[in-house]
Formats: structure tokens, sequence, C-alpha cells
């Protein structure tokens, strides 16, 4: 192999973009285009990095299949930093199945982790955990292998196993010193943050104070009778019943949470429930009807049982109920998190990270824009929504994807 292309390779392997262009930046044939591609992706200029990409594909000949697949999961992994969720996933499967039958495992790898990582991102939890189950991490380099354990801390924080988080992260953190890359390094250290970060507000007996993720699991799994506003149901050991699809009956649910152990006045709960500022007999009528609805999704849980004033909730098992909310309480507050990771989105991308219409999310950027939240970046099709990191924000329990026992 040419001598300038394998120094500016192991440039590149050790983080050093910068080394490597100076090897290759005057060269156009395949392999240096490919090279230098990857060199702009790590220098952050991912536009350029995509036509270099593309041209390095289409110069490498029909014979050289596994130099194309190692172009396509590199242009597979710049999608998904300009979180890019459009881009084709077959392809991304595609490139790895050539590459694993000419025994490239490590680049292999590396490409069954990216779609790991997509899967995460998109909150496909129980899909994301197959794929990764059939890579083995054992032969994998340093880098490669922190690149694994961030996926797998991912996962895991989100099902809310944050011992089985921090030891990933732990083993990130060595793999990444290992392969001595400062930005691989940055990389953990930013996702260490999750869990020294309020994740949630418990709301208790009239007082409320936030709490860490790991408080959240250990709040989850104490027998508490917890009304999750992250998530919209209703949990007590082991069993959840959702209310997702039935706003009215959870912002009753959620009232007499946080009530308890007093009772609710009936109107404040027609105000929480129905918004409704002067209630007649007619709204009275609704909310004894939503009232019974609520009993009988809840009948395994608690009783909602009628008061002089209101009502009141009573658990069957458990010995208190608590209010899980999320740390900022707003419209928007899913999309906000998804802005806060401080990369810029495109609204299709956000569209389906979120499970929602395009035109749904564009209104929504539209509100916060002119609420000064989040900024838009270019015009058209290229363009892009990001809103600086805001300390506390954003929290793992807006992101998709369902908790334990859902």
């Amino acid at each position: 192999m040419d001598s300038m292309i394998t120094a500016a390779a192991y440039a590149l392997a050790a983080g050093d973009p910068l080394g490597a262009l100076k090897r290759v930046a005057l060269r156009d044939d395949a392999p240096a285009l490919a090279l230098r591609g990857i060199a702009m992706a790590q220098l952050g200029d991912l536009g350029r990095a995509k036509v270099l990409l593309k041209s390095a594909t289409r110069a490498f000949g029909p014979k050289e299949g596994m130099a194309r697949a190692r172009c396509v999961v590199a242009e597979a992994e710049i999608a998904l930093v300009s979180r890019d969720l459009t881009w084709p996933a077959r392809a991304l499967a595609a490139a790895r199945a050539t590459l694993e039958a000419h025994g490239d495992r490590v680049n292999a790898a590396h490409a069954r982790n990216l779609e790991v990582r997509r899967l995460l991102l998109i909150g496909h939890l129980d899909e994301a955990e197959r794929v990764l189950a059939e890579l083995d991490p054992t032969p994998l380099p340093p880098a490669s292998r922190a690149a694994y354990e961030l996926v797998v801390a991912g996962i895991a924080i989100r099902r809310l196993q944050t011992k089985a988080a921090r030891a990933a992260l732990t083993r990130a953190g060595q793999a990444a010193s290992a392969a001595d890359i400062p930005a691989l390094t940055a990389e953990v250290e930013s996702a260490s943050l999750v869990l020294h970060t309020a994740a949630a507000r418990l709301m208790l007996r009239g007082e409320e104070r936030p709490l860490l993720l790991e408080e959240v699991e250990t709040l989850l799994e104490s027998g508490t009778l917890v009304v999750d506003a992250c998530r919209n149901v209703v949990r007590n050991a082991g069993a959840v019943v959702s209310l997702a699809t039935r706003p009215v009956l959870f912002a009753l649910a959620r009232a007499l949470g946080e009530a308890w152990p007093a009772d609710v006045p009936r109107s404040t709960l027609l105000t929480r429930a129905f918004r409704a500022k002067h209630a007649d007999e007619s709204h009275r009528a609704r909310l004894r009807v939503e009232i019974g609805r609520l009993r009988a999704e809840l009948r395994t849980l608690a009783d909602v049982r009628a008061t002089k004033r209101g009502f009141t909730l009573a658990p069957r098992r458990a010995s208190e109920v608590a209010v899980l909310a999320p740390p900022v309480e707003e419209q928007h507050a899913a999309l906000l998190a998804f802005l806060a990771d401080g990369e810029s989105w495109s609204s299709s991308a956000l569209a389906i990270a979120l499970g929602a219409s395009p035109r749904t999310v564009q209104r929504a950027l539209e509100q916060l824009a002119e609420a000064g939240k989040v900024q838009s970046l270019g015009l058209g099709r290229a363009r892009r929504w990001m809103t600086p990191p805001v300390l506390g924000f954003p929290t793992i329990l807006l992101f998709p994807g369902p908790l334990p026992n859902e």
C-alpha cells in the first residue's frame, strides 16, 4: 500500500486529522479522497466531508467493494452526527455485510455501532439491544471499544439502569484514555454528565425537589404509587397503567397525586382537566363521567373516592403517592430536549425522532424561534435548528423509548 496513504490512515486513527491532511491534501485518487473526507469530518466540515466521500465511493472500482463499503460507513456516521435521519439505513446494513464478508471486523463493528446509535436516537430500544447483542466487543481497538461502551451506557440510561450505565461509562473512559483521542474523552465526559444532572422533579406531600436519574430509579423501585408526568403513566410495583392517549384522565390523576393525601375540590379538577373557568352542570356531569373512567383505569392500583368537596386518591398497596414531573415543563419540552444536545437538526429529522408530522414540528419550531428559544441556520432543505445547552436540561426522561416495565 502507498506509504503516504498508510501514514494518513494512522493519523486519522490517532485523532490527528491535520496530520492526515498534510499527507493527502493534494491528491485526488480514491483512497486519498476517502481519507480527506474523514479528516474533514473530524474537523467539523461535514458538508465538504460528504462531497469528498461520495467522490471517493464513485472513484473506487466495482472490484473494490470493501473500500466502497468503508466510505458508506463514513457517510453514515456523518449523517448521524449531522442528524440526517433520512439517510438510507439499508445502505449501512449492506456495507456492514460487505465488511463482515471480507473479514474487516473492526469497521463492521463500527457500522453496527452506528446502526445502534441511530436506533437509540429515535427511541427503538428493543431493536437497538437486539442489534448490539450481535456484536462482540472483545477484538475492538480502544476507540471502537469506547464507542461501543457509550452505546451500552445510552441504552442503560434510557432503561433507568444507572448502575449498568455508570459501569459502561467507566469502561468507555478507560478505553478513550487508551485511545488517547481528546475528542473521544470529551464525548465520554459529556455523556457522564447525564448521571449528575437533574432528570426530574419529585412532588410528594406538598413538597417539591429535583431528582437525579439514580434517584428516579430508586423511586420507581420503592413501591410508591407514582403518577409519572414524564411518560403520562401511573405505576406501582411493576404494574403500569398508561394514560398517554387519555390527557383528561391523566390531568385528573396528576391533580389527585399532587394533593395526596388530601382531597381535591371539584372546582380545581374542572379547571385542571377541562380548563373550565365557570363550571355549569354539564361540566360537573362530565367530571363524574371522567372520574368513573379514571377509577376503572386505575382499579388495580388505586381507588378514586368521593369526599364532601371533591375526590381523593386511595392507593391499594402503596403507602405513599408521588408525582414525577419533568425538570422543565412547557408545551414543546420534548423538542427542546433533542435540540439541547448541541447538534443542528433538520425539521424532518426531528419529526422522525419525535414520531410527529413534519408540519407539526415546523410549527413548534417557529413558535420556539419567536420566543427566542431556538435559532435556525441555512435556508430551504439545508435549514437546521439548534439551541445552546441549558443547565439541567435536556432530561433523558423526555427522550422517546419505554422506561422499565412498560
